[in-house]
């Protein structure tokens, strides 16, 4: 452990080797491999017997409408607007994932952020790790604009237009209501404005976070501080907004007002435990030698307190659903419980275990937090889980009754994984692994927690 009396050296460079180059080529490889044979195996199996079982199963709902066959009689309007196929279950997937990995990716920036704005130094020595997360924003930004633009009418109900002509079989006064914000030209707009403003002032703290390697003196430490509280305020605004654009949309009848909440509460531990995850592998690989206990330890903290509070605001969006029983807001959770025979049941309470339960289980005990092995334990179910937590969020609002869980969703996700990790890499070998100049690496390197 670095001490007071004992520093390691600052100077490391981290080397992308070809041979994990290759590993990550062919774990992409696998992930390809994997989408064919369920892209496959979704059209010529069981996928429209699923969607003929979907229909009866809400058609009977509609017989029968009691509060019970609320979620069944929403399924029905569903399955009324387009006809599922096995491509729109492609265009899902590829959602689930860009909407996933885009939030790990600005949470990296959104945590150098609050930590400039704090003027913290404890994070001073591994403070690349979310620095580089941000690369990955272009490719998710670019994959979500062309997935709305190709496979945008099976995701978003709200794209059909026959929804807004008044007198027409199709006609919805609720959705039509909401075509202010809920129409193409302002939806893309919006998209393209996120990804820019995240990814632009990233840059710039990126670039000022450089040439403080190079020059050192802390006027780039200042500016930073100014861009980081500056973009606090802008993803203050554009998290929430977002997250009822990319996910809540979806359900365009439903709403939360705490949606915004609950999804930057995902993205932000499913980020923690991306950048502790890196640390540690980091570490287990003779890289960052100045890190020492008392940072994986406060890094455990975070996961940590951060499982809790994602717990906090899953359960107060659901008690105030509950208690206030309107079947505008309960049919969200009428869908997951027991819609769709009860087909996302079980992926819903899977979510709350990896999520909850088992960070805050594993990772209560003091020692536990510093421990490699259990921080990968821990870090590896919160990033598992929370991409379960989207899946579950926007796969009975896209696929209902045709949504399933296999060689498709496992290929996309290791996809997507690799191609995150592999951005990842190439920026942390871009520049010094510690930010040599940094004015509060001095107190990064002594961080010692007693």
């Amino acid at each position: 452990m670095a001490s007071a009396h004992s520093i390691p050296s600052i100077e490391e460079r981290f080397e992308f080797t070809s041979g994990a180059k290759r590993n990550l080529m062919i774990g992409g490889a696998v992930g390809v491999a994997l989408i064919l044979v369920g892209a496959y195996l979704a059209a010529n199996g069981g996928g429209h017997e699923a969607a003929a079982h979907g229909a009866e199963h809400a058609a009977s709902a509609i017989g029968h409408p009691t509060p019970e066959n609320a979620g069944k009689a929403h399924e029905a309007a569903a399955a009324a607007h387009h006809e599922i196929s096995w491509v729109a279950r492609i265009w899902a997937n590829i959602w689930v994932n860009a909407v996933y990995f885009t939030g790990i990716s600005v949470v990296g920036m959104f945590f150098i952020s609050y930590n400039y704005l704090a003027q913290a130094g404890w994070s001073a020595v591994f403070k690349r790790i979310p620095e580089a997360l941000p690369a990955f924003l272009p490719v998710t930004g670019v994959i979500m604009l062309i997935t709305f633009f190709f496979g945008g009418h099976d995701l978003f109900h709200w794209t059909h237009e026959g929804l807004y002509e008044v007198g027409g079989p199709e006609y919805d006064p609720i959705i039509a209501g909401k075509q202010g914000f809920l129409n193409t030209p302002f939806f893309v707009g919006r998209l393209i404005f996120y990804f820019v403003a995240w990814y632009g002032m990233w840059r710039v703290l990126r670039n000022f976070s450089l040439q403080e390697d190079e020059i050192g003196g802390t006027d780039f430490y200042e500016r930073s501080i100014k861009w980081g509280t500056a973009f606090l305020v802008v993803f203050g605004v554009t998290s929430s907004t977002s997250a009822w654009d990319f996910v809540m949309s979806i359900d365009t009848h439903w709403f939360s007002t705490m949606f915004g909440w609950y999804t930057l509460a995902s993205w932000h531990v499913s980020g923690l435990a991306v950048m502790t995850l890196t640390v540690v592998m980091l570490r287990e690989r003779g890289y960052l030698r100045a890190v020492n206990s008392s940072h994986l330890r406060d890094l455990g903290k975070f996961v940590f307190a951060f499982s809790i509070f994602w717990t906090y605001v899953w359960f107060a969006q659901f008690l105030l659903i509950y208690y206030a029983n309107q079947p505008e807001e309960t049919i969200y959770f009428i869908e997951r419980f027991r819609g769709y025979d009860g087909y996302f049941k079980a992926p819903f309470f899977i979510t709350l275990i990896l999520n909850f339960f088992l960070p805050f289980l594993i990772l209560m005990a003091r020692d536990a937090k510093a421990t490699h092995s259990i921080l990968k334990v821990a870090c590896w179910a919160v990033i598992i889980g929370h991409y379960m937590d989207f899946y579950t969020n926007i796969m009975p609002g896209t696929l209902g009754s045709n949504a399933g869980f296999g060689p498709l969703e496992w290929g996309f996700f290791l996809l997507f994984l690799c191609a995150f990790a592999y951005s990842v890499a190439s920026q942390l070998g871009k520049a010094n692994l510690i930010p040599r100049h940094h004015p509060m690496l001095e107190e990064s390197l002594h961080h010692d927690i007693a």
